[in-house]
């Protein structure tokens, strides 16, 4: 701890990697057995959220008739460059974009439909910053 201390860390995850590439080859319900059994337990979530957090990283869903895709950017992106991950041409002649928060939708409403109905769905222009977790429709 005093080498991290010293380096001015902020996060120290202590994880095996042998056990998390083991963990990663199991089937889940096996994966959660043996970490029973051995009173272990996998640091990959916390090692992915942290690494998230420290790198200043967000997620943002787009969702279509057909599919949902999970997007991932900087936080405080601007609605037309969180638009240029997906295409570079949905960034030059982005105009404005519909959203949906997803932590106002997910507990709440069952549908699109009821999102735009209960007034959750809005529309944002260029100067939008993206929040973690916005569905763009």
């Amino acid at each position: 701890m005093e080498w991290v201390k010293a380096r001015g860390a902020d996060q120290v995850i202590p994880f095996c990697a042998s056990l998390e590439q083991n963990l990663m080859a199991m089937e889940p319900e096996a994966a959660a057995a043996y970490c029973a059994e051995n009173e272990v337990q996998s640091m990959m979530s916390r090692i992915i959220t942290t690494g998230y957090h420290e790198l200043h990283l967000i997620h943002f869903m787009t969702a279509g008739s057909d599919e949902v895709r999970c997007w991932t950017i900087r936080d405080g992106c601007k609605a037309p460059d969180a638009a240029g991950c997906i295409h570079s041409d949905m960034k030059n002649g982005f105009i404005c974009a519909e959203v949906m928060a997803f932590r106002m939708t997910s507990k709440r409403l069952e549908s699109e439909a009821a999102a735009r109905e209960a007034g959750l769905r809005r529309q944002e222009g260029r100067n939008y910053t993206m929040a973690d977790g916005d569905i763009v429709v």
